[in-house]
């Protein structure tokens, strides 16, 4: 009886002596950090999400304009068709106050017209005429400044822009039954050079990164009149002319990206499969 208790005691304190090697284990286990390789973590899978980036791009851009003229007093009126309006952008999207997407900034420099043309009168076959004058081309050199709303996905986006521009203007031709001499391409001493007013532009794009193919329409109203509004010797002092040019582009243009748009480098994909194995890491 005396051996099988001291049997019975020896068992019991080698098994607790084995149980507390096997927590000992399990802790320097519990505490020990594992090592994965580069290679290891660019196998662990993770979920992406379509973010766009802060990213900018320049673009080159040609089209099409219609050009007229807002006439006070009013006059009978049409729009001509110009077949120049090309220029470069820089456009920079981004975050508003840091926190709100799909915002951005656009700046450039185009060559353009205006210009207006005086509907002929059908039953007399006459037409309004300023100098003689009743179809005009200005041409422009343009530099405007917009805020740009754009909204992404995959391969496709869509964007509006709104802002200011200011132009001056190069050259001019007049056409007409008797223009008067000296004015054919000239300006005239109280014609305006400078031409200043709001712009804005609506239109979608085609994203194939990093090269995007954008088309647009656009629309820019001058606040500027075209002359002096006293010009006339004989009327000035009392009868006060203006006309502010009002004209419609339609743009096609590509676009060439500076930075990433969407995704994430190789770092930061690795960062990520190291949280997602040992959870946020404190920067």
């Amino acid at each position: 009886m005396r051996r099988i208790l001291i049997s019975l005691l020896t068992l019991t304190v080698f098994g607790s002596m084995l149980s507390a090697q096997e927590v000992n284990v399990d802790s320097l286990k519990a505490n020990v950090t594992p090592v994965y390789t580069n290679e290891y973590l660019d196998t662990v899978q993770i979920r992406r999400k379509f973010v766009v980036n802060d990213y900018s791009l320049v673009g080159v851009t040609y089209g099409v304009g219609m050009n007229t003229m807002q006439f006070n007093p009013v006059r009978d009126v049409t729009s001509r068709f110009n077949p120049e309006y090309f220029g470069i952008t820089y456009t920079r999207y981004g975050k508003l106050f840091g926190y709100m997407p799909y915002f951005g900034v656009q700046a450039g420099i185009f060559y353009g017209h205006e210009g207006y043309k005086f509907k002929v009168n059908k039953e007399t076959g006459l037409s309004s005429t300023i100098e003689g004058a009743n179809d005009v081309n200005i041409n422009i050199v343009e530099v405007p400044a917009l805020a740009i709303m754009h909204y992404d996905i995959s391969h496709f986006k869509v964007m509006g822009g709104f802002g200011l521009y200011g132009a001056y203007r190069m050259s001019i031709e007049r056409k007409g039954p008797s223009v008067t001499e000296g004015l054919e391409n000239a300006f005239a001493d109280y014609d305006y050079r400078l031409s200043y007013g709001l712009k804005g532009s609506l239109g979608f794009g085609l994203v194939f990164d990093p090269v995007e193919f954008h088309f647009n329409a656009m629309l820019r109203y001058g606040w500027g009149s075209l002359y002096q509004p006293d010009h006339d010797p004989e009327y000035g002092n009392y009868y006060y002319r203006f006309a502010y040019p009002f004209d419609i582009m339609l743009t096609a243009g590509v676009h060439f990206q500076l930075t990433k748009r969407v995704g994430k480098t190789k770092k930061e994909l690795k960062r990520e499969a190291y949280e997602s194995v040992f959870g946020t890491v404190k920067k």
